[in-house]
């Protein structure tokens, strides 16, 4: 009981944390019982619909089961406004924040979690702060970011007159060039969801390499085999099947953190606080921060989420939980792994490990890989093939094309993870710029774009902080690849 009166305690902490600086409590929509939250009729259950879908069957909505602040309406942004058109057999179902939790926490548990002990080895102490904020500014952003979508009407009710980040990009950018905004969005976002794929592609075939040493097989083939394994998901059509993957995802997740803490409990007896570094390295330091701030980040994905759930009102009571169990999750995992090894910690904590649990964790990594492509998949194909059929010929709408769509971009993710040379570092610069961009860069310079009239001094203060932030991470960033690149180029 006392432990329970705890975590109580500290989710009250970090919820008032992030929103210290929201709008008004109805703005986010308040705080919704989590146990409605997890009221869910499996039958019913899908994830994100279309936007065109979204704006047609907007009064398809069932009423929520739980209490919530206030209803919500969809309504267009502008007459002459063209939303992206589905893909075809998309299917039109709402989901539930049980569904809308999984899919976050499978953007915001991924693989970086592993190099979180790594981090807090060259960030000591500060680290485990680094962690704790990274999780409040990423849930911040992230209420912002859907607050833009919403304007007040004449009776002062929140309308959502805005379905995607391209939405949001378009009106703040409407006066200097209508389209500018979206068209620079979607390629920022194409580009970050490209990399990420190929990432996945790349990892697996390295943990598959290291699970099968003895198996006279190059990494590059085990990446063409990993290639093999996700061909199905040029069938996938709605969004169903992704969240019951990244339902999988999760799970497997839990499992690895599961062996490493287990062992880490074994080893109790060589923990050590003197372990924790006092003074720090700023180039390392850097590179911590950089581990810490990207393991959190979702915010491509929450627009379509927020605007396909059920009971929209539950949203931040949704992100609020999801970035307080990540945020617990990753600060444990973090300091008993490193306080299990301390100045022996490698980058990856599971080469760490004795071979019968590294080979285990190993095999588990690459299927968590393998499960974690189709998220970032769909949702890049989504917006190609959306930018493609704003034609309307009827060749764009055909169910063959799209599947062409999808096919071309597997296969283009395949061929730029066995061909670009040094990958890693590349990754980093184009995350740096990216990764910052969408997650702290345009959710706070939208949201003083948009409600500059409606923000007192302390939210202004507090959008063009996170926006500086972002700035010096992603500047930061960028001078540490390009700097790693050269290194590697003069090798």
């Amino acid at each position: 009981l006392a432990t329970l009166s705890f975590f109580k305690n500290v989710f009250k902490t970090f919820s008032s944390l992030c929103n210290c600086f929201t709008e008004t409590p109805s703005l986010f929509f308040g705080m919704v019982r989590w146990d409605s939250c997890l009221d869910t009729d499996e039958e019913h259950v899908n994830f994100a619909r279309r936007d065109e879908l979204n704006r047609a069957h907007s009064k398809e909505r069932e009423e929520p089961d739980g209490p919530v602040n206030i209803e919500l309406d969809v309504c267009h942004q502008d007459p002459e406004y063209k939303s992206p058109a589905p893909l075809p057999g998309a299917q039109v179902k709402l989901i539930t924040s049980w569904e809308a939790g999984w899919n976050v926490t499978n953007a915001i548990q991924g693989i970086f979690v592993l190099g979180l002990p790594y981090a807090l080895l060259h960030s000591g102490y500060s680290g485990l702060f680094l962690i704790i904020l990274a999780a409040a500014l990423c849930c911040y952003t992230g209420k912002i970011l859907i607050a833009c979508l919403y304007e007040e009407n004449e009776d002062g009710q929140l309308i959502r007159v805005r379905d995607t980040y391209e939405d949001i990009a378009n009106a703040c950018c409407k006066r200097l060039s209508p389209k500018l905004g979206g068209i620079v969005v979607n390629v920022t976002q194409v580009m970050e969801l490209i990399m990420t794929c190929i990432l996945y592609l790349v990892v697996s075939g390295n943990l598959l390499s290291h699970s099968f040493p003895h198996v006279p097989v190059t990494e590059k083939t085990w990446s063409v085999i990993a290639f093999v394994m996700l061909l199905p998901c040029v069938f996938i059509k709605t969004l169903k099947t992704v969240s019951k993957l990244s339902q999988l995802c999760s799970l497997v997740h839990f499992i690895i953190i599961l062996v490493v803490m287990t062992y880490c409990l074994t080893q109790i007896h060589q923990w050590s606080w003197a372990k924790f570094r006092l003074s720090i390295e700023f180039e390392d330091f850097l590179v911590s921060v950089g581990v810490i701030i990207f393991s959190y980040t979702s915010q491509i994905f929450l627009p379509t989420l927020e605007g396909n759930m059920k009971n929209p009102g539950e949203f931040s009571c949704m992100l609020n939980w999801t970035h307080f169990f990540a945020c617990v999750l990753k600060t444990t995992f973090a300091l008993t792994a490193f306080l299990t090894w301390g100045e022996e910690t490698k980058e990856v904590i599971t080469d760490n490990l004795p071979s019968f649990l590294e080979t285990l964790v190993n095999l588990c990594l690459s299927a968590k890989a393998l499960l974690s492509y189709p998220l970032p998949f769909f949702a890049a194909t989504e917006i190609v093939y959306a930018c493609i059929s704003r034609e309307k010929h009827s060749k764009y709408r055909s169910p063959l094309f799209s599947l062409g769509v999808r096919g071309s971009f597997l296969l283009l993710t395949l061929l730029m993870a066995m061909f670009i040379p040094h990958f890693a570092v590349l990754m980093g610069l184009t995350g740096s710029v990216t990764g910052a961009a969408m997650t702290f860069l345009l959710p706070s310079l939208f949201h003083l774009i948009l409600k500059w009239k409606k923000l007192s001094f302390l939210k202004k203060c507090a959008d063009i902080s996170v926006f500086t932030l972002g700035f010096l991470c992603s500047l930061a960033g960028i001078v540490c690849s390009i700097k790693g690149l050269l290194e590697r180029t003069n090798q």
